[in-house]
């Protein structure tokens, strides 16, 4: 979130950049209608607490010179003052609350190089990789090839669970679990990164940080009579390792990687993308997120994008990166890059990896700080993110662009270890 005092000293600065997300201006009204009266009645008590220590004194001298009687109006004047502060204090709590509520509500600014834009038709596109695949024949959607190969099974998978599942069998299922380990050990042993097996289930304050609640509750899975969510991505509990933390600056960047499977409801997203496994309930994913300082923020955001990038050229993926415009950037991130790979048998670029910088905005929600060296003082850290990749549409990729003319489908070269040479 946004510092209160910040918005409060630079509410023209957030409406501007707030307007350029396409979000309405009652928002901005109502914190500024809110902070005033919060100010007012906070100037109101502080009136009432000092008139009261001053009166306070003058009691006190009274009665120490035997004039008691004198401040029996004193006293009573006191009484209501009391009573008035307990009055304010009561509206005070309720006001703040409120003010809170608006507050988290506030989308992060989006960084002065974001692309002006209403929505995905303005995302402005800064790189392509490689170039599309020549077929001899017409290429296929993924859905048919794994129903053809019966590797892909959408029907029991509804028996079992309803729309927007899948189930993988064989090569899809080895594939999967492939791409899982090639993804890992790519970005452990090359890139740096630490892995980690987090919880599949987090709290309300897990989610809080990270820009899930309270906003987007509703593309949520919770456990019914418990404090606990199927985590959206591994972003959620990664980033919230080291809530409520204060680290060494030397100790940053600190950058982890993990595989979780990830659960979302999709609400608002009815009719979309309703074939295939591109918008699902359950996914695989392996997240890639970093802590930094705010001067390695920008330059650890094009590092980042590069080492999901890698994934892809490695496997020999056609693909392109796209800057998101201000109308298509996520709630959190003050920048975001996305990365869409080619698919053949669609016809059409999909994104399979969003790479997002979010500044401060996730470690004030979260509380995660770092010591500069040779200070007392501590800063909130600036986090990152990004998929690396989505696992799911990294296998449907394969699919589309490795098919063979019988049916079949090949392999990139780099996933024949972990698929023991077998296709």
């Amino acid at each position: 979130m946004l510092e209160l005092r910040f918005i409060r000293e630079n509410l023209d600065l957030v409406r501007e950049k707030t307007a350029r997300r396409g979000k309405e201006e009652q928002l901005l009204d109502t914190f500024a209608a809110t902070d005033s009266r919060r100010l007012s009645l906070l100037a109101e008590v502080e009136g009432l607490k000092s008139t009261r220590n001053t009166v306070s004194e003058q009691i006190a001298e009274l009665k120490k010179s035997g004039r008691g009687a004198e401040a029996e109006p004193l006293i009573a004047d006191m009484r209501r003052a009391n009573q008035r502060i307990k009055e304010l204090d009561g509206e005070l709590g309720g006001i703040e609350e409120s003010l809170m509520g608006v507050v988290m509500a506030i989308p992060n600014l989006c960084h002065d190089s974001v692309p002006v834009g209403k929505n995905e038709e303005d995302n402005l596109q800064v790189k392509i990789w490689g170039s599309k695949p020549a077929f001899n024949f017409p290429p296929k959607p993924h859905w048919e090839l794994g129903e053809d190969l019966g590797i892909l099974d959408f029907e029991r998978a509804a028996k079992l669970s309803g729309a927007r599942f899948a189930l993988l069998k064989g090569f899809a299922a080895r594939l999967e679990r492939a791409l899982i380990n090639f993804m890992l050990d790519l970005h452990t042993e090359r890139h740096g990164y630490t892995e980690v097996l987090p919880p599949f289930l987090v709290n309300t304050p897990s989610m809080t940080a990270t820009g899930q609640l309270p906003k987007f509750a509703d593309d949520l899975f919770r456990i019914a009579d418990h404090d606990l969510y199927l985590i959206p991505t591994a972003e959620v509990p990664v980033t919230n390792i080291h809530r409520d933390e204060t680290l060494e600056e030397n100790e940053l960047p600190r950058k982890y990687t993990a595989y979780t499977p990830c659960f979302r409801a999709e609400a608002g997203s009815h009719g979309r993308d309703t074939r295939g496994l591109i918008r699902q309930h359950q996914f695989d994913k392996v997240e890639l997120v970093q802590f930094t300082t705010p001067a390695q923020s920008e330059e650890a955001l094009e590092g980042l994008l590069a080492d999901a990038e890698q994934v892809l050229q490695l496997l020999g993926l056609h693909y392109r990166v796209v800057v998101l415009c201000s109308g298509d950037l996520g709630f959190s991130a003050a920048k975001t890059y996305d990365i869409e790979v080619w698919l053949p048998g669609q016809d059409c670029f999909r994104e399979i990896s969003s790479c997002s910088n979010f500044l401060d905005f996730q470690a004030r929600r979260g509380s995660i700080r770092y010591r500069p060296s040779g200070q007392k003082k501590s800063r909130l850290v600036h986090t990152l993110n990004g998929s690396g990749l989505a696992v799911g549409r990294t296998l449907l990729a394969i699919m589309e662009n490795y098919q063979q003319e019988d049916g079949t489908i090949g392999l990139p070269e780099v996933l024949l270890p972990y698929m023991q040479g077998r296709l």
